[in-house]
């Protein structure tokens, strides 16, 4: 792993998800960002990751910076049924990865729905994102 993309690990590990999923938990958080419950491929337990994203009718679209080595997409890989928490309701929903859909362009009709906070995270996004994947959550 490159000295910059272990530099972002520990920033967004230590500093930006513990502060972003207080923020969603306290229902205080932009609308670009949700909370995504994966179940542990490993342990079993609930895993909670801040995602950018936004709704579309009954889905959630995403799109994750490095694709299948982020760990909430191995996670949903290993189990599909996942919840997720937008504005202050949590929603049942099945994930689904899509290897063929082109990311990039995902995340910027993302970005658009979400207004300056949804296009200055894509820049953020865009300039560290290596092997990004697009996943769909389809809510019940």
């Amino acid at each position: 792993m490159s000295r910059a993309r272990e530099l972002q690990r520990r920033v967004e590990k230590y500093l930006l998800n513990p502060t972003m999923r207080l923020a969603l938990r306290l229902g205080v958080s932009p609308r670009a960002f949700a909370l995504l419950e994966t179940t542990g491929r490993h342990t079993g337990r609930a895993r909670q990751t801040p995602v950018g994203g936004a709704l579309e009718g009954s889905a959630y679209w995403l799109v994750a910076e490095h694709g299948a080595g982020c760990a909430y997409v191995k996670n949903l890989v290993a189990d599909p049924e996942v919840r997720i928490l937008i504005g202050r309701t949590w929603h049942p929903g099945t994930a689904t990865l899509l290897p063929d859909d082109d990311a990039f362009a995902r995340r910027r009709c993302l970005d658009a729905a979400n207004g300056f906070v949804g296009r200055f995270d894509g820049v953020v996004f865009r300039r560290g994102a290596t092997e990004p994947a697009t996943v769909r959550i389809d809510l019940r």
